[in-house]
C-alpha cells in the first residue's frame, strides 16, 4: 500500500452478480497482502479532491460527477442560475442593446430557442452559449452583472 494521500485501494469488483464479492477499501497492509495472496482483484482508484481542497466549486463538481457515476437512475442535469437568466433578460431590453431574442441568437449563432430557454432559466447550462451571450451583452457569465467597459 502506497503513502500517497491521493489514491485509494479497493478490493472486489463492482460486478452485479450475486455471488461476487463486495468492494471494500483497504485500511492496512496485511489486508492488502491477504487480499493478493487469495487472489482477490485490487484496484487503485485516484479520488476526485484530496485533502482540505481550497476550490469548493472544483469540489461540489466532483462530488456530483461521483454521484452521477454511481448513480442506476438518471440524475437531472444542472440548470442555469435564475439571477443569471434574468440578468440576460433584463439587459437585451436596455436602452443600449435592444435586441429581440431572435437578434441575439443570430449574433451568438444559435437558435432563438436555445435564447428564451436560457432567459427562462429551463436551460440545461450551456458555458458556451453562456459565454457567447455574455460577451454580447456584456455581462459577466458568472454573477450576470454588467461589465464596465473597456477603452
Amino acid at each position: 500500500m502506497s503513502d500517497d494521500w491521493d489514491t485509494v485501494t479497493k478490493i472486489g469488483s463492482k460486478s452485479g452478480g450475486g455471488a461476487a464479492q463486495r468492494e471494500t477499501i483497504v485500511r492496512g497492509k496485511a489486508a492488502l497482502n491477504a487480499a493478493q495472496r487469495s487472489g482477490a482483484i485490487v484496484a487503485t482508484e485516484k479520488k476526485f479532491t484530496a485533502g482540505n481542497a481550497s476550490n469548493k466549486s472544483a469540489s461540489s463538481e466532483g462530488q456530483r460527477l461521483t454521484k452521477v457515476d454511481r448513480s442506476d437512475d438518471i440524475v437531472a442535469p444542472q440548470k442555469l442560475d435564475t439571477k443569471i437568466a434574468e440578468a440576460i433578460k433584463n439587459r437585451r431590453a436596455q436602452e443600449g442593446f435592444k435586441l429581440t431574442q431572435a437578434q441575439l441568437a443570430q449574433k451568438v449563432n444559435a437558435q432563438a430557442n436555445d435564447i428564451k430557454l436560457l432567459e427562462s432559466g429551463t436551460a440545461i447550462k450551456n458555458q458556451a452559449l453562456l459565454n457567447k451571450v455574455a460577451r454580447v451583452l456584456k455581462i459577466s457569465p458568472k454573477t450576470g452583472e454588467p461589465l464596465a467597459d473597456r477603452h
